[in-house]
């Protein structure tokens, strides 16, 4: 694709980087056949060739208004267009940086202008929220379903084991899963300890900056990633832990574009690429320890269980993770269920269902129909937004496949 940025962007980080990427795409449109919203929308401009067209053209320095800004935000940054891609265009970077500008250009007012303060300044304050949390629950029942479908009932976490062993690794408490399902992480050091890890989640680590980066607060999501740098430094400079674990696939694909996010910050940089270095999915934690566990697990098997396995789009897109899961929910005796379409969002994407409900939903209800056609008495999933977005839509058992694991352990 023949380029001519405007003079505003042309020299910038910002535009060479766009320039790149821009000049890569073929408009072979193979990403339309992967891309959510345009199958439910069928418009060309609600799909990643035509809103990279959009793109273009406002940093060619067209005008920027309104109905660009619809089609940007109705995209939910999912990334199977980049798997599908055979060019290696990297649009979610080129989403960034359109949105960053559109935001600029298009100011947003009233209701939604509020609303999208409050998820960017509340969300990623974990004490915040998990008093919120606290309330809604109290409450739960008496709720409208919009908000009791964002309120999951509480499971309890369980013992956390002590640190007793000389391989350590650090895991992300992050900013809603420690209120919305600490039972998660908890199951996630309850797994490891029986493999000879112990697993500690670092005082001062908090939000990953996703929810901030992707409302378009870009530096606000620059200092959450200095805090959870500073916060994690000590032990990875000392030796203490050798990986920082994530178990939200969502969190995990931020972290580990810290490199990129800082890569123009003299005091970070450097130490933002040592931790993008040291980020890995739980998935591949457990499966590099397969060994230990596999007796383990043998010890306690159970009936055939049937489970879907939705694999979020940051898990398969993102950090294509791919196969990991559903083989190590075999090892542990659950069957697999066929899911159709399995590359296809939820609709959960972040604060995606609560911006934009309607197409929110309409692909949660279809993922549902996808996940539960084929006889599963589970979904499991790995990410906690996607996990409470299903969880929303159906009575099945919605839970993180860690959790199915350290049950079978007799967790």
């Amino acid at each position: 694709m023949q380029t001519q940025l405007a003079d505003f962007i042309k020299n910038t980080p910002e535009g060479r980087e766009a320039d790149e990427i821009l000049r890569k795409c073929v408009h072979c449109g193979f990403c339309t056949a992967t891309c959510p919203t345009y199958q439910l929308l069928g418009d060309e401009l609600d799909g990643p060739r035509g809103r990279i067209y959009l793109i273009k053209q406002l940093l060619e320095g067209a005008e920027v208004t309104a109905k660009t800004q619809l089609h940007l935000d109705r995209c939910l940054t999912c990334r199977a267009c980049e798997t599908t891609c055979p060019s290696g265009v990297h649009y979610s970077r080129l989403a960034d940086i359109g949105r960053e500008i559109v935001e600029k250009r298009v100011p947003r007012r009233g209701s939604e202008r509020a609303l999208r303060w409050v998820l960017r300044e509340f969300v990623p304050r974990s004490g915040l929220f998990g008093m919120a949390m606290k309330a809604g629950r109290m409450v739960r029942g008496v709720l409208p379903a919009a908000l009791r479908n964002k309120v999951p009932e509480a499971r309890p976490a369980g013992v956390w084991p002590a640190v007793r062993h000389g391989r350590r690794m650090a895991v992300l408490a992050g900013c809603v899963q420690p209120s919305m399902a600490p039972s998660i992480n908890a199951a996630a050091a309850r797994v490891l300890d029986a493999v000879g890890v112990s697993l500690q989640e670092m005082p001062g680590a908090g939000c990953c900056g996703a929810v901030r980066f992707h409302l378009n607060d870009h530096e606000g999501a620059r200092d959450d990633a200095r805090r959870n740098i500073d916060a994690w430094w000590p032990a990875i400079s000392s030796g203490e832990i050798e990986a920082i674990v994530m178990t939200a696939s969502g969190c995990g694909t931020q972290v580990k574009d810290y490199d990129h996010l800082l890569a123009n910050d003299p005091a970070y940089a450097l130490k933002a690429a040592r931790v993008a270095e040291m980020t890995r999915d739980i998935s591949e934690i457990v499966a590099d320890e397969h060994e230990k566990l596999a007796p383990l697990l043998a010890e306690h098997s159970a009936g055939k269980v049937p489970v879907a396995f939705h694999a979020p789009c940051t898990l398969q897109h993102g950090l294509r993770i791919r196969g990991k899961v559903e083989a190590l929910l075999e090892a542990a005796g659950y069957v697999p269920a066929p899911v159709r379409d399995a590359h296809l969002c939820c609709g959960s994407a972040g604060t995606y269902s609560i911006l934009q409900p309607e197409l929110s939903y309409k692909l949660r209800d279809n993922k549902l129909q996808a996940l539960t056609e084929g006889g599963a008495e589970i979904i499991a999933s790995a990410n906690i937004g996607c996990l409470t977005h299903l969880e929303s839509g159906t009575r099945v058992p919605v839970r993180h496949w860690i959790e199915l694991l350290d049950q079978r352990l007799g967790g």
